[in-house]
């Protein structure tokens, strides 16, 4: 059965900033292996740069005062992003995890209070692309269709819900780890895809 997204981003935006923060962290989470893929298959990127930002951003959430120059890390991510003539759907996904960690990163900057519900829509539509790509429908309401009622879209709906239940309990640090290993979904990407199967 597929959320109500409207009600849903209600939630999320309700969230205080930490919860929509772990939130972000293990969509992020969800979207590296994509990256990872694309890194392997064009030799092109920096995987280990996003690991070791998000990595950073967990230990922020369980140590709160903890001295991370995010403005640094922002920088070394920009760096990360798949070349601007790359049109290539491996290289889409791949910018989705980028600014999907640099959405995050604004919010320990700063304001951004839209980030959470802009990395909600981000692996949302990846996940859409995707079944774009791969079901080849030509007829706009038959691939609408399509896409409500795919597994991948079933999928994601429910992993943003056990996500949004977990966070809208009070952030501790064993419930961060639950979080995060939620979000590492067995190295499985929103997509459905995994090192593993490259």
């Amino acid at each position: 059965m597929a959320s109500n997204p409207p009600g849903f981003y209600q939630r999320l935006q309700q969230l205080p900033l930490v919860a929509q923060q772990a939130f972000m962290a293990a969509l992020c989470e969800r979207l590296l292996p994509n990256y990872a893929l694309y890194e392997q298959t064009t030799g092109y990127g920096d995987g280990h740069t996003l690991r070791t930002v998000l990595n950073l951003v967990w230990e922020r959430l369980s140590v709160p005062n903890a001295s991370i120059d995010f403005a640094r890390q922002a920088e070394k991510l920009a760096e990360c992003e798949p070349p601007e003539d790359d049109e290539s759907f491996g290289a889409r996904r791949a910018l989705d995890a980028v600014v999907s960690i640099s959405a995050l990163l604004d919010t320990l900057q700063g304001e951004s209070p839209e980030a959470v519900l802009d990395v909600s829509r981000t692996s949302r539509a990846g996940v859409r692309a995707f079944i774009e790509l791969t079901e080849g429908e030509e007829d706009a309401n038959a691939l609408a269709l399509l896409i409500r009622d795919h597994p991948l879209t079933e999928d994601e709906n429910n992993f943003q819900d056990a996500v949004l239940e977990e966070v809208s309990q009070p952030i501790t640090k064993d419930s961060l780890k639950a979080i995060r290993q939620l979000g590492r979904n067995g190295g499985i990407s929103n997509l459905g895809l995994s090192l593993e199967e490259a």
